[in-house]
């Protein structure tokens, strides 16, 4: 049975790509990538995710071998968000974690004409959340 590290290999291959253009372009070491590749290691979640965008295949494929009909919404992240993330440097899951916490923030308000965020206001909500959780 195919584990994780074979399939990165079997995309990668049919994309043509080394393990040095993946490794670089997903921001991991090649040395890591290759012991993933030959299931001498394990991958973290950001890791994956990043190799999985690289790629241009799913996590769920990576991880099982199949890929599942999207059951959830499709994730869209506001430009004015976008932009504060890649100010502050912010990974993925910072940026869906700040998406989470103003979508959590609203629901609990009147759905009454709820304002754009604006650069200034995710950078608001982003040192908010920091100063609470560090």
């Amino acid at each position: 049975m195919a584990a994780t590290g074979d399939r990165i290999k079997e995309i990668r291959d049919a994309r043509g790509m080394t393990q040095d253009q993946l490794a670089d372009k997903a921001g991991i070491s090649k040395g890591f990538l290759s012991d993933v590749e030959n299931n001498k290691r394990n991958i973290s979640s950001e890791n994956l995710l990043r190799i999985a965008n690289v790629l241009g295949a799913s996590v769920d494929y990576l991880l099982r071998g199949e890929t599942r009909r999207a059951t959830r919404e499709e994730v869209v992240i506001p430009p004015e968000l976008s932009e504060v993330a890649e100010e502050l440097n912010l990974s993925y899951a910072e940026t869906l974690e700040l998406l989470e916490a103003h979508r959590s923030v609203i629901a609990r308000r009147s759905v009454k004409s709820a304002k754009r965020f604006t650069a200034e206001d995710w950078k608001q909500l982003h040192r908010a959340i920091k100063n609470v959780f560090g």
